[in-house]
């Protein structure tokens, strides 16, 4: 006894999906930058609005001396500091655009 069935999949159905996949993870490096700057504790707003996501490589980049001391938790509006709720938001991003499809 032998059992033989086919798939096909519907390709107008799954290349909206995949293309809607991509468009959403482009964005994610500029929601990324935008929580880590929300999270990015207030005093002067130096801290904010020196940081920066670059094109290149699509890297947030924080240039002010003291990113070091607020991402170890310096700040009391930011114990945790940025980077690792940032990397927390990211991960949950990813899994909400992977589920949506």
């Amino acid at each position: 006894m032998s059992i033989t069935f086919r798939i096909m999949l519907n390709q107008n159905l799954i290349t909206p999906n995949l293309k809607k996949i991509q468009q959403d993870l482009n964005n994610l490096p500029s929601e990324v930058h935008k929580f880590f700057v929300s999270v990015t504790p207030k005093r002067t707003g130096n801290a904010r609005s020196k940081t920066k996501l670059t094109n290149s490589n699509r890297k947030i980049q924080a240039q002010y001396p003291y990113a070091g001391r607020l991402d170890r938790g310096y700040s009391r509006q930011a114990p945790d500091g940025m980077s690792k709720p940032s990397k927390e938001f990211m991960r949950q991003r990813i899994k909400q655009i992977l589920r949506k499809r």
